[in-house]
């Protein structure tokens, strides 16, 4: 019998052991290219650079493709797929269709570093360079990156569509969805100022303008000259698609969005929301009075987010539109929002 009891132990504590788990993914590093690309980052603020001059709203669409992108499984560029007959990506959710544009940019930088350095910086990695860029191209700070990770091998619109905020949020809704990825709400309120720059459309305020709450009247923590100006702008029943700036120096980088949030004149209501909650007001008027901090601040909510990771199996995308081969795998429909590696 004590022998049989040897013989079946090592079956039981095979039963007892955990299923098994991805992998950890590799840590991310700074210069991860240096050897197989060492032109990597000069590549990638070249091309940004020539898109902004032609286009400058391009800035601040693709810096914003870093949050779109890592709040959704990681950042693993699975936000630049399109759509396949047996998958819905994530650029026709409801956030990013109405918020994104400037793909073509990653497209030019994907091209310029195929040719350099066939296959071997990854989709995701651009978003993350490019991004930082942007930022600092307009005015912003520049830091150094972390690179070193891989391509999704499918994306998710319903993911997208249940994870990412609307114009509408408040600052509440935004503090609890930041704080599943163990970003601060000093995180959330220096990442807001992401909308230092770019525009927004008149189908995110105009419910502000009209019909606050369904109470048929405007938010009253508009600062009324500036309601004025955003009624000329986005009269009830016009275009929804007219575009507005977010702040006053929508091409520059700098604290004038906490600024303008202050003086009760945020474009979006999750913007306003920042300085009217009690819990973030504090930064609002923290970064309104010192750019300084605020960039340091950013810079750091930057790299956090840069390293939300998923730990599945990637790829380096040729085309960052298509998976290698050009069938994504099946669409995965558990999402685990704690399970990213920071």
């Amino acid at each position: 019998m004590r022998l049989l009891l040897l013989l079946l132990l090592p079956l039981v504590f095979t039963f007892l052991l955990p299923a098994a788990v991805p992998a950890a993914a590799p840590p991310l590093q700074p210069g991860y290219y240096a050897k197989t690309c060492p032109n990597a980052e000069l590549i990638v603020r070249k091309v940004m650079k020539k898109a902004m001059i032609r286009e400058p709203r391009s800035g601040a669409s693709v810096m914003r493709f870093q949050f779109h992108d890592c709040f959704v499984n990681g950042c693993d560029g699975s936000m630049l797929l399109d759509d396949t007959p047996n998958m819905l990506g994530e650029k026709l959710s409801l956030s990013n269709i109405n918020s994104l544009r400037s793909y073509e940019v990653v497209d030019e930088i994907k091209e310029a570093l195929e040719t350099a350095c066939p296959q071997t910086v990854s989709c995701a990695d651009i978003i993350i360079m490019a991004s930082r860029y942007a930022v600092a191209l307009s005015g912003g700070p520049n830091w150094e990156v972390k690179l070193g990770r891989k391509d999704s091998l499918f994306a998710s619109q319903a993911d997208a569509d249940d994870i990412m905020p609307s114009p509408r949020a408040n600052a509440s809704t935004l503090i609890n969805l930041f704080a599943k990825y163990d970003l601060s709400v000093k995180d959330l309120v220096a990442l807001s100022g992401s909308h230092s720059i770019g525009n927004g459309r008149c189908f995110s305020v105009v419910f502000r303008l009209y019909n606050q709450s369904g109470t048929g009247r405007p938010d009253p923590t508009i600062e009324p000259k500036y309601r004025q100006k955003l009624e000329k702008l986005c009269p009830l029943g016009g275009d929804g698609n007219v575009t507005g700036d977010l702040d006053f120096t929508p091409h520059l980088f700098d604290n004038q969005y906490f600024k303008d949030l202050v003086n009760g004149r945020g474009f979006l209501n999750s913007d306003e929301t920042l300085y009217t909650y009690w819990k973030t007001r504090e930064y609002v008027k923290r970064y309104s009075e010192d750019e300084e901090e605020f960039f340091k601040d950013f810079v750091e909510g930057m790299i956090k987010m840069g390293d939300l990771q998923s730990g599945r199996p990637g790829e380096i995308r040729k085309n960052c539109r298509v998976v290698n081969g050009g069938q994504p795998v099946a669409e995965v429909r558990e999402r685990k929002v704690l399970s990213y590696y920071m």
